[in-house]
């Protein structure tokens, strides 16, 4: 780095989170001089709270399809260079705890801190400055490139842009990294909400309101909006909420759906549910009774009583349990709307990956601009995803930069 007035790094990286600190850490252990820009008064805010305070840090199962992009192969190439398992050698040797929770999911077995603390050190220890509570006023390219950040300008003959993308504004989201790209003519996916919770429309969303926190078991399908997939089946936990629908398995699907598709859920996942209703009719059972075998109360008082007009099932005709057995395992629900960036963990869009080196993430058009994390055009699944994709596109850029 120059001690001239207006200090000249081989890196400056805009942004203090999962993947700017990655690349970071990266640059520094090939002895560039690093400078880290955060415009919050904090560093990895969504670090912290992530995983319920734990961190839910990488999945092991991590691979391409686990994302959506409207380059599908686009992150085949980082997530082949950074796996899980490197990521989880770093963790092993600052000696941090942790745990598989279901479905490759990693934890720590503590407190996320240790995961911020764990980059934090590795940074100082590659001599990666990191300047904090610093807003990026403007950035332009001439022989190097310079920003004006607070009272000051810096020179840096590569930047790398890990801003995030514009979920969860209280942690002090900034669409920067969008303004960066569009100013040197990069092509920009749009950007939605993903990982949210649905809106249901009003009178579903009256029905449920009371059983609001009760959750259940269900595979749940949508159309699908392509390029991602035709059709899209998750078979998780559903969550019902004041507003709709939450937990993993509408959080995942949310990402995929757009406003008015409906949505299908199969209530009862590998279950013969139209044998079992003949059989239950031979006695006295109210239907409601019947769906209390397999649901919540709550849930399934509700659900007979508005859908299937409840009675005793020795009232129901065949015809009748045909069609109740096929709302069973096929309900249609078409949310309104999704709760918004306010509530949604990621971002779905952003910097187009045709406009990206897969093995660089440069600019194709601008040499010596890099993309990474969330502002890229590629969203993970919940449970992990998201965060390894962050640690491996920032280890990429961090090998070139």
């Amino acid at each position: 780095m120059s001690s001239s007035k207006n200090p000249i790094y081989d890196v400056i990286i805009l942004g203090a989170g999962a993947a700017g600190l990655m690349c970071a850490i990266e640059a520094g252990r090939r002895a560039r001089s690093v400078l880290v820009i955060e415009h919050n008064d904090k560093l990895g805010k969504k670090i912290r709270i992530s995983g319920g305070g734990r961190c839910n840090f990488t999945n092991i199962h991590a691979a391409s399809g686990n994302y959506l992009s409207h380059n599908e192969h686009f992150a085949k190439s980082a997530l082949a260079r950074f796996s899980p398992q490197d990521f989880l050698a770093l963790v092993k040797k600052h000696k941090i705890r942790y745990h598989e929770k279901k479905l490759g999911q990693l934890f720590c077995d503590d407190s996320a801190q240790e995961i911020i603390d764990m980059l934090v050190n590795e940074c100082r220890a590659n001599n990666a400055e990191i300047l904090l509570n610093t807003k990026v006023i403007s950035v332009e390219k001439k022989e190097r490139f310079l920003l004006k950040a607070g009272a000051k300008t810096f020179q840096g003959k590569s930047l790398v842009v890990a801003t995030g993308g514009l979920s969860i504004p209280p942690l002090g989201v900034s669409d920067l990294g969008y303004r960066i790209a569009k100013q040197f003519h990069l092509k920009i996916q749009p950007t939605l909400p993903g990982l949210v919770p649905l809106v249901l429309a009003k009178g579903e969303r009256e029905l449920f309101q009371e059983i609001s926190g009760v959750s259940l078991p269900v595979r749940v399908s949508c159309r699908g909006v392509r390029p991602y997939a035709p059709t899209v089946i998750f078979e998780e936990n559903i969550l019902f909420t004041h507003r709709g629908l939450s937990g993993p398995a509408i959080l995942q699907i949310s990402s995929y759906w757009r406003p008015k598709e409906a949505l299908t859920l199969d209530l009862l996942p590998g279950n013969d549910c139209l044998t079992q209703l003949k059989k239950a009719r031979a006695g006295k059972i109210l239907m409601s009774n019947f769906l209390s075998q397999f649901f919540p109360k709550r849930f399934a008082h509700i659900f007979a009583l508005h859908y299937l007009k409840d009675r005793p099932l020795k009232q129901y005709s065949d015809k009748d349990l045909a069609r109740a057995a096929e709302l069973i395992h096929a309900w249609k629900l078409t949310p309104e709307e999704c709760e918004g960036y306010a509530k949604a963990e990621v971002t779905l869009g952003g910097v187009d990956t045709d406009e990206l080196s897969s093995k660089t993430m440069e600019a194709k058009k601008v040499p010596g601009l890099y993309f990474i994390g969330e502002v890229v055009d590629v969203t993970g699944h919940l449970g992990g995803f998201n965060f390894q994709w962050a640690w491996a596109s920032g280890y990429c850029a961090g090998q070139y930069v």
